[in-house]
């Protein structure tokens, strides 16, 4: 009907984001309980403005492979985003999931934590405004990362970034605080003095 072409129009994800989101419907790839506990880490990175690497190493994600993770990870916080950007209803949100291959009881639980958080998330994407941010000064450590567990060992550096910014409207914005690798550091620079 309306409303589902409605939805479809207001919900209009990539095919990488319907890629992520597909994976976590999969029962056989995300446990009810490992998909509830992805989905709250999606909401609470997204709403605390940090990553929350530790929501990751949770003992029901365990079992699944570190790079799906974060892919699933990144596709349901940009289905949230989505959703609080179009201030989708119910309706358009399940449509939406139901493409994605979403079962009820899934569909249910995206629903139920996005009404619990839909204020907050809007609030959070009202402030986000229109004045692009000013870099005002940069600092940076080095961490090295020792992640040991029973299948993976990883070794790496890691840069710990904060950048002090304004914006040309005279609010005042907090840190931006961030965590890179090497590569990701180079591309970085390079955006900002290319």
């Amino acid at each position: 009907g309306v409303s589902k072409v409605t939805a479809r129009l207001t919900m209009e994800l990539s095919e990488p984001v319907q890629s992520g989101l597909q994976r976590l419907a999969d029962p056989g790839c995300f446990s009810p309980r490992a998909y509830a506990v992805l989905l709250q880490a999606a909401f609470r990175s997204l709403l605390s403005g940090q990553a929350d690497q530790a929501a990751l190493d949770h003992p029901d994600l365990e079992h699944i492979d570190p790079a799906v993770l974060k892919y699933c990870h990144a596709a349901a916080a940009t289905c949230i985003v989505e959703a609080g950007k179009h201030r989708a209803e119910r309706a358009a949100i399940s449509t939406c999931l139901e493409d994605c291959k979403f079962d009820r009881e899934r569909i249910e639980q995206f629903c139920t934590e996005y009404q619990k958080n839909k204020d907050s998330l809007e609030i959070l994407l009202g402030s986000v405004g229109r004045c692009p941010l000013h870099i005002t000064d940069v600092s940076w450590r080095l961490e090295y990362q020792i992640k040991t567990n029973q299948l993976h060992k990883n070794y790496h550096p890691a840069y710990l970034m904060t950048l002090n910014v304004e914006s040309s409207d005279s609010r005042s914005h907090p840190d931006l605080n961030f965590s890179c690798s090497m590569e990701q550091l180079q591309v970085f620079l390079h955006v900002i003095f290319v």
